[in-house]
């Protein structure tokens, strides 16, 4: 993986995660839009501007492709390179909440 993108996105945007996340399933933006609130519970709502700017941007860096136009909506899909970014993030996420719940555990004690 070229490191200048792993620097670009890695620790990941709340947005960018959700984004990559979503669309390890073919979707259009609307429809990333809709997941993101459900899997929240309304708590993280990306507005259309920074959806489709993203969107961009993540095509133009090789992270999601383009599958097919369906209604004049634009379906994509995570790429692999995508893909190998997410699992580096879904690892420092879950290291961030494995250590957080030692540091609970111990109360951060000598």
């Amino acid at each position: 993986m070229e490191d200048k993108l792993k620097r670009i996105y890695v620790p990941m945007t709340e947005t960018g995660f959700y984004i990559l996340f979503c669309l390890r399933e073919e979707m259009h933006g609307y429809n990333i839009g809709q997941q993101v609130k459900k899997l929240t519970g309304g708590e993280v709502s990306i507005s259309p501007g920074t959806m489709y700017g993203s969107l961009s941007k993540m095509e133009k860096d090789g992270l999601i492709h383009f599958v097919r136009e369906e209604e004049k909506r634009k379906i994509y899909k995570i790429s692999d390179l995508g893909r190998e970014i997410l699992d580096i993030e879904l690892k420092r996420i879950e290291r961030l909440y494995k250590n957080s719940k030692g540091e609970m555990m111990y109360g951060g004690e000598d």
